[in-house]
This record gives structure tokens, C-alpha cells and sequence, in this order.
């Protein structure tokens, strides 16, 4: 059975649905072909205890660079809420429980704990200055997003030849390194530019740079904030306006194999036992690189991704009290580092790149409930339950070498870093399901990649790139200018191994469906 569309899109990820979305409402005819029973990729809500009505976001988590302008193009149902507190990082000093609290909405509270904890206002006064520079990276960089590729050379005179020199041509930890003294400041600046990306902060490569400028920059504020409902409302949102705009979209639908000339292409897959094939002008890929090599029959172009991440779901019965004396609702409502002082992030590092688990294991923790109850049934949250979810760095695959004795391993160091700040320990707060288990579950970078067939487990589906074009580049396409380009001119990419891809953000797929608009006048 031969369908024919004007485009077909490979994969049902977040991004997928936002150029379904963007395509269908032009009047382009649009299918998507999704292999599982459900669209949204990583981008998921899911029950994962038996006889516990919480609804967890099982993969992704927050939402930062979510463009305003899709919320608002695609008229999506979606509320995201601010968290009251910015960061919490427990330690010790001079022997005593001690931490950094960071607020939203900076006040005498940051400024009283950075004295606090480094004894005096210089560290606070680095910080702020950090910040403020990052910030103007951040005001003049996202509007570029949602356009075709700026220049390289017209984005260093937007930012200021000074930052781009320390953000783009060297390591970053050179300049965390010059900015601030304390171990756990730099630290907290420092996790930024780690999560889902594994490289020591001296990089020569500079992957942990690039990984920093995108935690930073959504929306021209950087904030990361809480979807109401869960991830799920993000979602479900997106596939409600594809499905509205026209578009069709097809589950259970796993594609075998893509045949493309530049001109036309064909799209086979397999749904309920039949082979189907699209025939389609264009092919959007919202897989990973190496799996689209794989469905175009070609060689790998890029090397085998490497994912780095441990991500923990916990459901607790309550709260535990801290030895800092810090209010559980404060510490836990925003991004809790835990064993992520600087020197303990490039220990950890040195130990995975050797094939050890680190330990003691960084990795930062958040309550979505203390922001966002609605995904408690009323009566969990009556009885003071809330959900936590912990996401580990410096966990590669090979890690896990040993099989579940380490997963199991790399869960109880999880644990265990929380449990020395901690007046209890955490295992004692955990929730019980019907069976009788801990509602603890653990996800591996090989389990990312067996559920959701991201080569190595890798959440971005590779290294992030500069979100502009190189000097010498010529842009000839609109895959060029947009940053989705394949090498087959009617291919493109538009899912997180887009230019400007990465994150819940919908670019990939707002930036693919630009270039197949724009692809029409070429």
C-alpha cells in the first residue's frame, strides 16, 4: 500500500509534532509515523507504580528553551510555573551542615547564604557579575533561534568580543577557574554545562561550552521551569494542534527504510503486520543521526553517541529534614546539587572516563509537586506525598558494564550523597506501591536507548553545536541556512540532532519546517 503526502515525518518526539504542527496548518499534506503506541518521545508522563496515582515525567523534566512564539504560533494548552527557589547545594564546613541557597528572585536570603557559606561578599559580587554577562549572551542570542543560522562573526560583535573569547575559544573551566574561588560556587556554575553531556570542564573540545550557552539561554532568561501536569501536558498539547492543523499521525507505525533522491522519496514502515509505504516530497527526520544513517542505508557520518546520565523517579511519603536546618519545601523546590562541588564533578569525571562509577556520585534533584501538585491524585497529596526526581552525571554507558548489580550500585551512591546532609534517611521516606516495592525507579543511558532507540542513551542524540554558522561557511539551502540539513536535499533533520537542537525546545522542529517552506522557492 503506496500513501502520498507532500511530507513524512520519522519519529513522534516533541519536535517531530511541532513541524507536523507548523506544516499541516500551511496546507502541506503531513504525516507522522511514530514505532510506539504514543507520540512524544522523551517528553512523557507515565504511572510507573502499581496502585500510587502519580503521574511522573519519566524522561525529560523542565522547560527552558521553549520558544514563547510556538506556545503562541500553535495556540498550545500549556502552563509553565516558576520555582520559588532557584538551587539549593548542601556541604560541610569547618565540620559543621552547611549550604548555598540561591533564589529565584535573588534577594538578602542569596546574598546572607554566599556570606555565609564563603565568608564574606567578593564571591557573591563574582557571581552576579557572571551572571549579568550571561545574561546579555542570553538576551542577544535567542531571538536568533527561531531565524535562519546567524553569522559567527555578527553574534561576537552582539555579545562582545571579551565573552565570546572565554565562552568560544577556550575550555570554560579556565574562566570558572579565574571568576570564583569557592569550591561549591564554581561547582553550582559548573553543572550547567554537564547535564547530559560528559566531558571534563577542560574539554579542549569545548562540548561542555556549547552544553552551558544552551542551559542559558531559553527564552532570553535561562529559566528552567515546571509543565503543570507533567511533561505529558507538553505533549499531548503539541499532538492536539498537529492533529487540528490537519496533520495525520500514526502510531505502532516503525519505519524500515528511507529511499530519497532529492526530488521525491519513499518511507516504508510496518504497522499491524503490513509493510506501508509513503511517498513524499520531503523527509523529516526526528531520529537521531545514526539511526536515520541507518534507515538511508548509508554509513555513519558522526560517531556513536555516548549518553552520561542516571535518572532516578522517587514518590516519598513526606519530606526529609535537613541537617542545615534549611525547610524541606525550600531546599527541594528548585535544582538540589548534591555532591557536585567542583572538585567532586572532575573527580567524577576522571573515574568514569576509566570506566569506574564515581563515587561519591554528582547529580542534582527537584520536586515537581512542591510547584506543581496536579500530578498527585488529591488524596496523595493530602497524606503530604511528593514526587522527586534525581538526574545523575558522569553515568556513560560503560558504567553499567557489570548489568543490574551496578545500576542497583549507582542508585544506593545516588542515595547515599543525598543521606550525609540528611537528619534521615531519604530510603525511609520513599513510598511503597501495591506490590509491596519502593516507588523508586532507575533509568540508565541503555535503558534510554532500548526504550526510546537513542544510540548510546544520549538525551540530545549527540553533541550540542554553536547555535550559528561557522566562519567560511557558505549557507547555499535552507537546510543550510536553518541548520537541518541531512546532505540529501530533501531530507531534513528535526529533532534534538538539529544545529539548534537539544532539550525540550521544539526547534529542531519549528527550524525543519521553516526549511521546507523556504525549500519551496529555492
Amino acid at each position: 500500500m503506496t500513501e502520498e503526502y507532500d511530507v513524512a515525518i520519522v519519529g513522534g518526539g516533541h519536535n517531530a509534532l511541532v513541524a507536523a504542527a507548523y506544516l499541516a496548518k500551511t496546507g502541506l499534506r503531513t504525516i507522522l509515523l511514530e514505532r510506539l503506541p504514543h507520540t512524544g518521545g522523551a517528553a512523557i508522563s507515565a504511572r510507573p507504580f502499581p496502585g500510587v496515582d502519580a503521574l511522573l515525567s519519566r524522561y525529560s523534566y523542565l522547560v527552558s528553551l521553549l520558544p514563547r512564539q510556538i506556545i503562541a504560533d500553535l495556540g498550545l494548552d500549556l502552563q509553565l510555573s516558576s520555582r520559588a527557589t532557584a538551587s539549593y547545594t548542601p556541604t560541610r564546613r569547618d565540620g559543621r551542615a552547611a549550604g548555598l541557597l540561591v533564589e529565584h528572585r535573588e534577594g538578602s536570603a542569596t546574598a546572607d547564604s554566599f556570606r555565609s557559606l564563603t565568608g564574606g561578599d567578593s564571591e557573591y559580587a563574582a557571581w552576579r557579575d557572571f551572571y549579568a554577562e550571561v545574561f546579555e549572551v542570553a538576551v542577544a542570542l535567542a531571538p536568533t533561534l527561531m531565524r535562519p543560522l546567524p553569522r559567527a562573526a555578527d553574534m561576537r560583535r552582539e555579545v562582545g568580543a571579551r565573552t565570546w573569547e572565554w565562552l568560544t575559544g577556550a575550555p570554560l573551566g579556565v574562566e570558572l577557574d579565574r571568576r570564583f574561588a569557592d569550591d561549591t560556587v564554581r561547582g553550582v556554575v559548573a553543572t550547567d554545562a554537564l547535564i547530559g553531556t560528559f566531558a571534563s570542564m577542560y574539554d579542549e573540545q569545548l562540548v561542555q561550552n556549547r552544553c552551558f550557552l544552551y542551559h542559558l539561554i531559553g527564552n532570553g532568561t535561562g529559566e528552567w521551569r515546571v509543565p503543570v501536569g507533567g511533561m505529558g501536558a507538553v505533549t499531548n498539547s503539541l499532538s492536539h494542534a498537529a492533529l487540528a492543523a490537519g496533520a495525520t499521525i500514526e502510531t505502532g507505525a516503525g519505519v524500515t527504510r528511507i529511499e530519497a533522491d532529492g526530488s521525491s522519496a519513499q518511507t516504508s514502515y510496518e504497522q499491524g503486520g503490513f509493510e506501508r509505504v509513503v511517498a513524499s516530497k520531503w523527509v523529516l527526520s526526528g531520529v537521531a543521526s545514526a539511526v536515520l544513517d541507518e534507515l538511508l542505508g548509508r554509513a555513519s557520518s558522526v560517531p556513536r553517541p555516548q549518553g552520561s546520565q542516571l535518572k532516578i523517579n522517587l514518590v516519598l511519603k513526606r519530606l526529609p529534614r535537613w541537617k542545615s536546618g534549611i525547610e524541606p519545601a525550600v531546599a527541594f523546590a528548585g535544582t538540589l546539587h548534591v555532591a557536585e562541588e567542583y572538585s567532586q564533578l572532575e573527580a567524577a569525571y576522571a573515574a568514569a572516563a576509566a570506566g569506574d562509577l564515581p563515587d561519591p556520585l554528582p547529580g542534582e534533584l527537584y520536586c515537581h509537586t512542591l510547584t506543581d501538585p496536579t500530578i498527585l491524585a488529591p488524596d496523595l497529596v493530602a497524606q503530604g506525598y511528593q514526587t522527586l526526581t534525581y538526574f545523575g552525571v558522569h553515568t556513560p554507558p560503560a558504567v553499567f558494564a557489570g548489568g543490574p548489580d551496578v545500576v542497583d550500585m549507582a542508585v544506593g551512591r545516588a542515595l547515599d550523597a543525598l543521606d550525609q546532609h540528611l537528619e534521615e534517611p531519604i530510603r525511609d521516606c520513599v513510598a511503597v506501591d501495591s506490590d509491596g516495592d519502593l516507588c523508586l525507579e532507575a533509568k540508565t543511558p541503555l535503558d534510554i536507548e532500548a526504550a526510546l532507540n537513542m544510540p548510546g542513551g544520549h538525551i540530545f542524540h549527540g553533541d550540542l553545536a554553536w547555535p550559528w554558522l561557522d566562519a567560511g561557511f557558505e549557507a547555499v539551502t535552507a537546510a543550510d541556512r536553518w541548520g537541518v540539513a541531512t546532505g540529501i536535499s530533501n531530507v531534513f533533520v528535526c529533532g534534538s540532532g538539529a544545529q539548534r537542537g537539544g532539550a525540550v525546545s521544539g526547534l529542531g522542529g519549528h527550524n525543519a519546517a521553516m526549511a521546507v517552506l523556504e525549500s519551496r522557492s529555492d
